[in-house]
């Protein structure tokens, strides 16, 4: 079957959650996710619904009028002061056929842009980033060039900047998104002299909750390093599928029966941050909850039990009646003080304690 190419949504979320093979393999190696939660039974119920698509491209489009002219106005005016006001834009042609040409045309026009020192403005150009051994092809809102060489990654979004601020929450996954690209363009800034890669991105959004076009700088630094972090730790597909019983297919035409064993002879590591990112974090969930995985619970307090991996255990511990006694396990002896300290709480407040003793083992 074609594979689903990445874009740069999924690699932050993929590097967001490294510990997650499932997704690494599938992703990796392009499998339809969207198709494949149908087939399972637990189809994903995220994305961006059809009235915010057409918003967003308005906006872009708005964003973007006159050959580009509000949006150098924009980058000068919170990036690059210290150069000459854009009178003009050059705006090269980026088509190509397929990614791999259109990857090949955009280096070009930023090698171009660098040497000619003008303002340049590359609409929606083609990246490439090597992700767990395969290609990733991610495509920017846009790029744009300084005078001086530096290059700056523009996202545009439809959520507001109200009173010059936007939702934390948002911004933060616009900056991953933004790291991503940044990632791409070091590759091609490193075989270039003179040009280098803006350690702040430029988010676009409607000023208040009009559609007049504001900006803010983001410093995406942090979300670069970690970015880069994550993405060298990802295992290579070849490593997760050489790992697979012979004849491991996860074609959506399988049955149900088949495609569940398939999916799950891939670990996973879910997390309910996974259902704002992940088509399968339906299926994982169910599988998640059914199993009594403390990762439903949310990464923090999964990576706060440790060895701990699941509800039962860690009420087992609280109790404690976990394998080797709290003694020998700090995580355990720590949940089995906290038992005791409610307990006595809700003794003395006249409660009676839900759960005291382990599963034949004394507390």
């Amino acid at each position: 079957m074609p594979p689903r190419p990445l874009d740069a949504r999924a690699l932050a979320a993929l590097a967001a959650n490294p510990g997650c093979r499932r997704r690494a393999l599938l992703d990796g190696a392009g499998v339809d996710k969207p198709a494949l939660a149908a087939a399972l039974g637990a189809p994903a119920g995220y994305g961006q619904s059809q009235f915010a698509m057409i918003r967003g491209n308005s906006f872009e489009a708005k964003v973007k009028a006159d050959g580009g002219t509000e949006l150098l106005r924009l980058v000068h005016e919170k990036l690059g002061r210290g150069a000459e006001p854009p009178r003009a834009a050059h705006l090269p042609d980026l088509a190509a056929a397929g990614p791999e040409g259109r990857a090949a045309r955009t280096a070009l026009a930023l090698r171009e842009a660098t040497a000619s020192g003008t303002w340049t403005l590359l609409d929606h150009p083609m990246l490439a980033l090597e992700v767990a051994g395969t290609p990733a092809y991610l495509e920017p809102d846009a790029v744009v060039v300084h005078p001086d060489g530096r290059w700056t990654v523009v996202e545009i979004k439809s959520f507001p900047l109200i009173d010059g601020a936007a939702d934390p929450a948002k911004v933060g996954a616009a900056a991953r998104q933004a790291a991503v690209y940044v990632l791409a363009l070091e590759r091609v800034a490193a075989k270039l002299d003179g040009a280098r890669v803006g350690h702040e991105a430029l988010l676009v959004c409607p000023k208040d909750f009009s559609n007049v076009p504001a900006a803010a700088a983001v410093d995406i630094r942090k979300q670069r390093a970690v970015t880069r972090r994550q993405l060298d730790r990802l295992a290579r597909v070849e490593d997760l599928a050489a790992a697979l019983p012979d004849g491991t297919s996860f074609a959506p035409d399988r049955t149900r029966a088949q495609l569940t064993e398939a999916v799950e002879a891939v670990g996973a590591a879910y997390a309910p941050d996974c259902l704002a990112a992940c088509e399968l974090a339906f299926h994982c969930r169910d599988r998640a909850r059914a199993a009594g995985a403390v990762g439903t619970l949310g990464r923090q307090v999964r990576g706060e039990l440790g060895t701990l991996t699941t509800v039962e255990a860690a009420l087992d511990a609280a109790a404690g009646g976990c394998p080797g006694g709290p003694a020998e396990d700090p995580t355990a002896e720590a949940l089995h003080r906290a038992a005791r300290l409610r307990a006595g709480a809700l003794a003395a407040a006249g409660l009676p304690a839900d759960r005291t003793e382990g599963p034949g083992c004394p507390s």
